[in-house]
């Protein structure tokens, strides 16, 4: 099936798809051997679909792991800022991944890479409602904090709603949403007079986090990806 390129470019994990625009525009993709412009299209099945002179492979199946993100590396595939990325976490993966969502910079825990584009659309599209459980230890009032985070809130004209709160001893809460706006979390956090001093992703969907050591990588089973999948 025909595809533009830069959805092409990708699903193949090369780049995001604003990044294949720049690709293209500067002449670093070729189909058949012929410059590619802006708006061309491909079937991999059937072309040859060429960047920086290195052809494009459709997997024959597709791979799907999970990292235990530290602090200080950015959830992209590659950083115009020159700071680490969880993909220098992961250059000994034999396939070419893509994170699923994000964590931000300071955030940590569980974050899933994969080459599978509908899987990434599964788990990233609110419509699903997958749900994702982050441990957080905050600074402030949590009594004072706990209903406003367990009502609805209204932050910079968006809805936010956490589907759980739980205080979880000392100065931890779980919070446990399925919309993953951006930053929901602290975002949420700090509008109920909260300071975000760590957070942790420890689940999402059926998937915990467990015991895996932070910045270190495994493969899923067929079975988590079966239940991840839904």
């Amino acid at each position: 099936m025909e595809e533009r390129l830069q959805k092409i470019l990708s699903a193949a994990g090369v780049c995001s798809r604003r990044k294949a625009e720049e690709y293209l525009l500067s002449g670093r993709v070729r189909v058949n051997g012929r410059p590619a412009a802006l708006g061309d299209k491909a079937d991999l099945e059937r072309d040859t679909v060429e960047v920086d002179g290195v052809a494009l492979r459709r997997p024959s199946a597709h791979t799907y792991l999970m990292l235990h993100k530290p602090r200080g590396y950015v959830t992209t595939l590659c950083d115009e800022k020159g700071r680490r990325t969880v993909t220098d976490l992961t250059a000994d993966c034999p396939a070419r991944v893509w994170p699923v969502g994000r964590l931000d910079m300071d955030s940590e825990g569980l974050l899933l890479l994969t080459d599978d584009g509908a899987f990434t659309h599964r788990l990233t599209h609110p419509a699903h409602e997958v749900e994702k459980e982050y441990r957080v230890k905050v600074a402030g009032s949590i009594s004072r904090a706990i209903p406003l985070l367990r009502a609805p809130m209204y932050i910079d004209g968006e809805e936010m709603v956490a589907d759980r709160v739980e205080e979880t001893g000392g100065d931890w809460l779980s919070i446990v949403i399925h919309q993953g706006k951006n930053r929901q979390v602290r975002r949420m956090c700090a509008a109920a007079g909260l300071k975000v001093q760590r957070l942790i992703r420890v689940r999402e969907g059926a998937l915990r986090l467990g015991q895996l050591p932070r910045g270190a990588w495994r493969f899923l089973t067929p079975d988590e990806v079966a239940n991840l999948s839904g």
